[in-house]
């Protein structure tokens, strides 16, 4: 019998992987992608953060069964992966970091401090307590629109504000289709990230009443350095599927910026910001009946 399957880190892993037309299996042990005409491609799923399937594709119960296991997050999105309509759940959240984190969210000042992070490490400017979050959410609304303003002028685009319909997506302007892209696969990979971390993706600070608040909130700290300047190069330049181009520049950023490496120890000093501990186990509370075995992967994980 294999011995049991233990997840690598996160920060160990490749990124993300898009899949489309084919079908996701596992075939004499191994996870493959099987197309229509049978030819198996082998996907190390076990080293991957998450998997981006594009209409086209199907997942066998064993698969999904695997991935999970493993830590991999499946993500089931539109073509050129512009929308996501469902997401596995690879770990998810541990009570402790869950409590943690819901305190921080539903004390105002406690929240105003996680916030206050949060500019500061995108901004590099510490804001006064006095701030409240609406304040500082039109600050950044102002920043971020000089900011793909100052893209758009150093890739020499013409630049009319970000907007686009998912509903007609080819009705939105090769900009802003290439940073819908763009965006998508960051918050993909942050997703996987806050799940291998304990966390919630829905408890967020400045989003909020969204399933994936707290995932824009920790995208963003990094979304500028990484993902928005590579879909306006890719958009100032002449391509046949501009999606496509854009998702393979930002799965080459990753890797090479380490991205993985970075989101949750990122999550970890945001949310030390609020200046209280991780609470420990109430000396009331039950055991769980079947105690999980301990994992080499991320603290969310359940294999």
């Amino acid at each position: 019998m294999l011995p049991k399957v233990k997840p690598i880190a996160i920060k160990e892993r490749f990124s993300l992987l898009f899949l489309e037309r084919g079908e996701l299996d596992v075939i004499d042990g191994a996870f493959v992608l099987v197309d229509k005409n049978g030819v198996r491609t082998q996907i190390p799923v076990g080293g991957i953060a998450c998997l981006m399937l594009e209409p086209g594709s199907r997942v066998s119960h064993a698969a999904a069964s695997l991935a999970a296991r493993v830590g991999c997050l499946l993500i089931w999105v539109g073509e050129a992966g512009v929308r996501l309509y469902s997401a596995g759940q690879p770990g998810g959240a541990r009570a402790d970091r869950l409590l943690y984190q819901a305190k921080l969210a539903l004390d105002d000042d406690l929240r105003r401090r996680v916030v206050r992070k949060m500019y500061d490490m995108r901004f590099n400017e510490v804001l006064p307590d006095s701030y409240s979050i609406e304040q500082m959410r039109g600050m950044e609304a102002a920043r971020v629109k000089k900011m793909y303003q100052m893209f758009a002028q150093q890739y020499g685009i013409e630049w009319k504000g970000r907007s686009y319909d998912p509903g007609d997506w080819n009705s939105a302007d090769v900009q802003n289709r290439c940073l819908s892209s763009a965006t998508s696969c960051i918050y993909g990979v942050t997703e996987a990230a806050v799940l291998a971390a304990g966390y919630s993706p829905a408890v967020g600070f400045i989003h909020t009443g969204k399933p994936r608040s707290f995932v824009y909130d920790i995208a963003d700290l990094f979304k500028f350095e990484t993902v928005v300047p590579i879909a306006f190069r890719i958009a100032s330049e002449k391509h046949t599927n501009y999606e496509r181009a854009v998702r393979l520049a930002c799965r080459d950023s990753f890797r090479e910026t380490r991205l993985l490496k970075k989101i949750i120890p990122a999550i970890e000093d945001v949310l030390s910001a609020g200046g209280i501990d991780i609470s420990d186990t109430p000396k009331d509370q039950w055991p769980p009946a079947i105690p999980n075995e301990g994992s080499i992967g991320d603290v969310g994980h359940r294999a």
